[in-house]
């Protein structure tokens, strides 16, 4: 059986995460958090929610502007290091999602939103930097489920 509509697109926007993230982050999908972060961080694509769809009637298509999530996570020993890191996973992000922002005819058009980084210390450590990224991908299917 084919992957529907939604998995495709969700299928695209990760295979353009994996190809922009830097050679030694973990990428992942609907992962849980790893116990440990890599040196280069960790990128986790959430499926999100694809919210209730617009009906167009002639010819039906659902048009959705399915909001997913990108969590971003660096830890290091220095916070220049740290935030250089997130900087870099943030970035590319970027390049992901302006590198082709129709995910290859599958999308009308996909949109980054900025993170608000949140530093999760522990106990005086400089322990870890991490934001959510959304993303919109707005595109249309004739059925919701297929």
């Amino acid at each position: 059986m084919a992957d529907s509509y939604s998995e495709q697109v969700l299928k695209a926007l990760y295979a353009k995460i994996q190809a922009a993230a830097p050679s030694g982050a973990l990428v992942a999908r609907n992962a849980a958090y790893p116990e440990s972060i890599p040196r280069d961080g960790a990128i986790i694509l959430r499926d999100g929610n694809p919210g209730d769809p617009e009906f167009l009637f002639s010819p039906p298509c659902y048009v959705y502007e399915h909001y997913a999530e990108v969590d971003l996570l660096v830890e290091a020993t220095r916070d220049d290091d740290r935030d250089a890191k997130f900087d870099v996973l943030k970035q590319a992000i970027g390049v992901a999602v302006s590198d082709d922002r129709t995910l290859g005819g599958l999308c009308d058009y996909v949109l980054g939103q900025a993170p608000a980084p949140v530093d999760l210390t522990d106990l005086g450590a400089i322990g870890l930097k991490a934001a959510t990224v959304g993303v919109i991908l707005t595109y249309g299917t004739p059925d919701p489920l297929g």
